[in-house]
């Protein structure tokens, strides 16, 4: 069924001229019309301007000239990303007629890859309501890039662009059961329209499988003037280094990085998938990092830069604003300069810390979330495992590496006896996104997921 095929086999078929980059686009529209009214993922479909773009696609591949490695291959995009002549909402009803005049600059390198842009993809936000898990729509599919986790999970297309300022490309992966890549900090280049999470944001890949993540990478990384944060290109390609030996890799097993709560059935699950490394012949280690839990400067961070960004629209835009958001934003107006360059020094520490523990270890290996997916519009859990827990406790193993700006994936570890995702966190060394996708191809290979669909 074309609509479950990975992005790579779609632009193979395409290539040899097996199947029309149209039949494929309707196949997911009509995939997209018959769970979409469910699930909620989608703020917006680009049905027309789709067509134009797969039959210009279509063309292409009849007169033989030169196509991209995604070529007719459909794509959705999170609707903080920026689609030059689509709105581009963000999910605020500020910027609910808001349409900007250029792509974000990897959505423009997906376009001269052939890609076929379809629709924009959100969570629960003001202006479209709530999002939900397929594999129990009562669920949450995590936020904020859990309307794209909700696609791909659910073969409304085969790849997904979100963006993560704090796990928001991992959380739904981990949730929805596919596979989220957060890269090195500045190794996709981004202008971001919204502001808040500067230094801390990242725009990646959700899929179904590990190399079509891998294969996004190659396209959207390397540096841009535009974002003068941005890495210049690696050589090589991220595809090929989904092939590499993991055989001999140091791994590190940390079930709570020394801090946090996890849910039991969590644990169990991620327990059994740390040890999936042991038969790949890896050397792997349990180990308690030790280092101190980052919430506090991490949102004392998030908040001063959110009221930076924000706050000259309030008193006046608030109605039209989420209330979290206002309160985020106030919260941040009492952030001094001094405490906000004690957070931003507390990034620099504990960035040494970690930079000094991975000198030991290739990858190291945690749950991505500390909880399953919780109720659809419901708060999170304030209790795991028996323990209170702080505001962002059910979330303690990603945004951390946002301060660190390591790359990180989540990949699918296993399921609950309920029948619910638990994503399994892998952490690479500094700018090493070859690392994290070989040792994620050689779980998926060892651990297969791509053919356990929800039953929508």
């Amino acid at each position: 069924m074309v609509t479950w095929r990975s992005a790579l086999e779609l632009a193979g078929l395409v290539r040899q001229k097996e199947v029309k980059p149209l039949e494929v686009l309707d196949a997911v529209l009509a995939r997209l019309e018959a769970v979409n009214p469910t699930l909620n993922a989608f703020c917006l479909v680009a049905a027309d301007a789709a067509r134009v773009a797969a039959r210009e696609a279509e063309i292409a591949v009849m007169k033989g000239e030169p196509i991209g490695p995604l070529h007719g291959v459909p794509i959705s995009i999170k609707d903080v990303l920026p689609a030059r002549g689509l709105t581009t909402t963000g999910g605020s009803r500020l910027y609910e007629e808001f349409v900007p005049e250029h792509d974000a600059l990897a959505l423009g390198r997906l376009k001269a890859a052939g890609t076929v842009l379809f629709g924009k993809t959100l969570t629960e936000n003001p202006l479209f309501g709530v999002t939900r898990n397929p594999w129990d729509t009562t669920l949450t599919p995590g936020g904020s890039s859990g309307g794209a986790a909700a696609a791909v999970a659910s073969g409304i297309g085969p790849l997904a662009l979100g963006t993560d300022g704090g796990g928001s490309i991992r959380i739904p992966a981990a949730f929805c059961g596919v596979y989220g890549l957060k890269p090195s900090f500045g190794r996709v280049p981004d202008r971001a329209v919204f502001g808040g999470f500067e230094h801390v944001g990242h725009v990646g890949p959700i899929t179904r499988t590990v190399r079509d993540a891998a294969a996004v990478l190659d396209v959207i990384a390397g540096g841009d003037d535009r974002d003068r944060e941005s890495l210049p290109r690696e050589a090589g390609s991220y595809l090929e280094a989904c092939d590499a030996d993991v055989k001999g890799l140091n791994v590190a097993w940390a079930p709570d990085l020394g801090y946090a709560a996890v849910d039991p059935r969590v644990l169990a699950v991620c327990e059994n998938a740390a040890g999936i490394f042991e038969t790949l012949g890896c050397h792997v280690e349990v180990v308690n990092p030790g280092w101190e839990n980052p919430e506090e400067p991490f949102t004392t961070m998030i908040a001063a830069q959110f009221y930076a960004a924000w706050s000259d629209r309030l008193p006046d835009a608030e109605p039209q604003m989420d209330p979290s958001l206002v309160r985020l934003i106030r919260r941040g107006g009492a952030v001094s300069a001094r405490d906000y360059l004690r957070a931003v020094a507390f990034v620099e520490a504990y960035w040494a810390e970690v930079q000094t523990f991975l000198e030991r270890f290739d990858v190291l290996l945690m749950p991505t979330v500390a909880v399953p997916p919780f109720g659809a519009g419901a708060l999170p859990p304030r209790e795991i495992a028996g323990q209170d827990v702080s505001v962002l406790g059910w979330m303690p193993f990603t945004y951390p590496f946002n301060m660190t700006g390591q790359p990180a994936a989540s990949v699918p570890a296993g399921w609950t006896d309920e029948g619910l995702p638990v994503g399994l966190q892998i952490v690479g060394r500094r700018h090493a996104d070859g690392t994290v996708l070989a040792a994620s191809a050689a779980f998926e290979a060892a651990s297969p997921w791509r053919d356990r669909r929800p039953g929508l």
